[in-house]
């Protein structure tokens, strides 16, 4: 028997299947549904095929959910009071329905709403590894001409950079520093160049996400030596990349303690600092550095007001080469090999299609 609603569910660590669940319908005068065509392969996602789930909310037997939160599709249907959106219109979907009447909401930092539902986020707000998905008509953004279904998950991640460029207040002419060169890191040096920094430098371990970060953002290059201290590659770095006291702004998209700490003390004097990558819930912090310097730490979730549209804008100007991100599109049925190899380090955006969809113009397939 044919599946209305096929979906890709985790049960815990190392164990999904797909199966049905109901069609979504209308139900409100201003939701749309969007038949899924691509979802792009987060971090979170393999943190959740490793361990099943993040940051203390995990899936079970009992309680098994929908993956998937960057997300791409076709509009099959609309509300009655939809005007920006018709079935058939290709859009990116924002993938989070806040409440939109508590205070944190009314300040446009509806990342921050306690009630908050994230797609893919347990115990029961279903992802995006789904054939039909439904999502408040606002958070789905009409992709415009000559932009792909495949650029349209891009926009997530780019949010995400969106958010932390935002958040540090880059002025055009500062200089910054990448700590991780895996999808957010990458992302995020474009909308810094968008945003004017002069001078970017990605630092990681790995020498061919080094070397595409060259070519995709124009940056320069820093490989920590794993045998030096924090303090001594940070100060290697400023020295081979000119930044004087410092680097004026730091994005810090690795979680990695060590990372973290070069980070500290990479920065100049009251240097801004935004924390994207989570790691460990609890590390060793240079706090004295911290203090001396007076610098200015921020964390960063996800994105909020604003983001969507920065990253909308970004994809349409054509400056960057957002696609090629893409290394890899996997079936739906395979879902599980894509987060594998992501797990495994291959490739940089790692993409799954949509049920039942078979696009001609497919980029390539493991």
């Amino acid at each position: 028997m044919a599946l209305s609603n096929p979906s890709v569910f985790l049960y815990g660590p190392g164990k999904a299947r797909i199966e049905d669940t109901p069609e979504p319908k209308i139900t409100d005068p201003t939701d749309a549904i969007v038949r899924v065509k691509f979802v792009g392969v987060c971090g979170s996602d393999v943190h959740f095929w490793n361990h099943g789930g993040l940051n203390g909310k995990f899936v079970s037997e009992s309680q098994p959910l929908v993956m998937g939160h960057e997300c791409s599709g076709v509009v099959y249907a609309v509300g009655s009071s939809v005007n920006h959106l018709k079935p058939g219109d290709n859009v990116a979907v924002e993938p989070g329905q806040p409440c939109r009447s508590c205070d944190r909401c009314k300040e446009g930092l509806y990342n921050l709403c306690p009630e908050m539902k994230f797609a893919a986020c347990p115990p029961d707000t279903p992802g995006c590894l789904t054939k039909f998905v439904k999502i408040p008509a606002d958070f789905c953004y009409k992709l415009p001409p000559g932009v792909s279904l495949q650029e349209g998950v891009l926009a997530e991640p780019i949010a995400v950079a969106a958010h932390a460029v935002r958040m540090i207040g880059l002025r055009p002419g500062q200089n910054l520093v990448i700590f991780g060169a895996g999808t957010i890191g990458l992302v995020c040096g474009a909308v810094a160049r968008i945003f004017g920094a002069k001078k970017i430098v990605s630092v990681d371990l790995l020498d061919h996400k080094l070397e595409f970060a060259k070519g995709f953002s124009k940056s320069r290059t820093f490989k920590p030596d794993l045998t030096a201290s924090p303090e001594e590659n940070a100060a290697r770095l400023i020295r081979e990349n000119e930044l004087g006291l410092g680097a004026d702004a730091v994005i810090e998209a690795t979680g990695a303690e060590t990372s973290v700490i070069t980070a500290i003390h990479v920065l100049r004097p009251g240097g801004h600092c935004v924390q994207t990558g989570l790691g460990k819930p609890v590390i060793n912090f240079p706090i004295l550095a911290m203090s001396e310097k007076e610098l200015h730490m921020h964390g960063a979730f996800r994105y909020n007001q604003g983001d969507f549209k920065v990253a909308m804008d970004a994809i349409e100007a054509g400056n960057f080469p957002f696609k090629s991100l893409i290394s890899n599109i996997f079936e739906f049925e395979q879902a599980t090999d894509a987060w594998e190899a992501t797990r495994q380090g291959r490739g940089i955006k790692n993409m799954i299609r949509g049920y039942g969809y078979r696009d001609p113009a497919r980029i390539s397939h493991l």
